[in-house]
């Protein structure tokens, strides 16, 4: 049987599911909680989430200043999800809204996946860089 994906912008009731998402992910590095997960998603600019029923299994979001630059970040598919084309539309949404508004969309990823993004119409254009921060 077949699933039908629901993307929505609309949140999680329970971000507790995006607690799991990130753990079968192994993601959750900095042992968020889904407080902090619900922060961080109602903060973004955008986000797209992606429910099988009422499952939430992918998501990504945009930070911006909403004028000029907009870093779609955050964009994962659960595993058992993956190759489906989940997180391609999940991109694409993303994109989409940033163009929409006039704002360009950007993202940072590690090497590996720079393949996956340039078939979706992103090219390198800079050398991003990170500080190492206490939590």
């Amino acid at each position: 049987m077949e699933h039908r994906i629901l993307y929505t912008n609309k949140a999680p009731v329970d971000f507790g599911q995006l607690v799991e998402l990130y753990e079968a992910l192994d993601w959750n590095s900095l042992n968020l909680t889904a407080e902090e997960m619900e922060k961080m998603c109602r903060q973004s600019w955008f986000a797209v989430y992606a429910f099988d029923g009422d499952r939430l299994i992918g998501m990504g979001r945009v930070i911006s200043d909403g004028v000029i630059n907009g870093v779609i970040c955050g964009v994962c598919v659960h595993p058992e999800y993956q190759s489906k084309g989940i997180g391609s539309e999940i991109v694409e949404r993303l994109a989409q809204h940033c163009e929409q508004n006039r704002v360009i969309p950007q993202l940072m990823c590690v090497e590996s996946l720079e393949p996956y993004y340039e078939k979706l119409g992103f090219h390198r254009f800079t050398i991003g860089l990170k500080k190492d921060i206490k939590r």
